[in-house]
């Protein structure tokens, strides 16, 4: 499988004009005149005048670090939205870098107020925390050497090494469904990179979406290959039993799928690589 590649210096350019285009939170205002009951978590953070937000740092097109040491993509921008119908403006959003495996306890102990971070709902998860959305649906896939031509998709991956992170949905599908791949765990994508380029490892494996991102950067490199073999929700993490916060949250997500922020805030990051999907229903458990 092969993403639409912007190539060079018009990547970037492009990319960047795109990002900076939507440094107010995809066009949405900040709500002034919001107002909440007391009490609420939306209560609190209006009135305090920010918010902590947990991403990841270094996925192209949905988390990234950018050149301002803030990071830049479409999780990025579903946060902004949020922050602004809190009545928080962007420069007072805290973006705390989160992994894969401090996603949760970071959530339990308060470090953040939100994580918005390619975070697949499951019900493992929904044990220790709770989860507004989904507001994007991805799928499990496999990335290689752009020359291999030995793995074209899930069972061709026995006997091979198999790079994902610890923690994440895809490592573990890898560990109980694929028994017969080598997983190779470490604590963030980007560091699969390097030992898929030296032939340490022959896969590198998490959503698709994070994967383009990767192929996209690094042109002729890499590949994907097979088709999308899971279903991946994201959702937006939050304390568990905050049942009025998690209901704010998916209003919000349906408001700007409604009033077009939610595109807008797609076509500008990840739309700039791969087309504009239907949000997935919201699930109001």
């Amino acid at each position: 499988m092969r993403v639409r590649r912007l190539s060079g210096i018009a990547a970037a350019a492009v990319l960047a004009l795109g990002l900076a285009a939507c440094g107010g939170g995809s066009g949405t205002e900040v709500d002034s005149e919001a107002s909440f009951p007391a009490g609420t978590t939306m209560a609190k953070l209006n009135d305090a005048g920010k918010i902590t937000i947990g991403t990841k740092f270094d996925q192209p097109l949905f988390g990234l670090r950018g050149p301002s040491g803030k990071p830049e993509g479409f999780d990025v921008e579903i946060g902004k939205i949020i922050a602004a119908k809190l009545g928080i403006p962007e420069d007072k959003i805290e973006w705390k870098e989160t992994v894969s495996a401090n996603r949760e306890p970071f959530i339990q102990k308060g470090e953040v107020d939100l994580v918005i971070a390619t975070y697949t709902i499951n019900d493992e998860r929904k044990q220790k925390i709770d989860f507004a959305g989904p507001y994007y649906e991805a799928g499990q896939t496999i990335m290689v050497l752009d020359k291999n031509t030995d793995i074209k998709g899930p069972d061709d991956l026995a006997g091979k090494k198999v790079c994902s992170v610890e923690g994440s949905t895809p490592a573990e599908n890898i560990r109980t469904n694929y028994p017969k791949a080598e997983l190779v765990p470490t604590d963030a994508y980007s560091n699969c990179l390097e030992p898929l380029r030296s032939g340490q490892v022959d896969a590198m494996t998490t959503d698709n979406v994070i994967l383009s991102g990767f192929v996209d950067q690094n042109e002729g490199e890499f590949k994907l290959v097979g088709k999308p073999f899971t279903k991946e929700p994201y959702g937006i993490g939050l304390k568990k039993g905050d049942d009025k916060f998690r209901k704010f949250v998916n209003d919000t997500l349906k408001a700007s799928e409604d009033d077009g922020s939610w595109k807008k805030a797609w076509e500008e990051t990840a739309g700039k690589v791969l087309p504009t999907p239907t949000p997935p229903a919201i699930d109001n458990y």
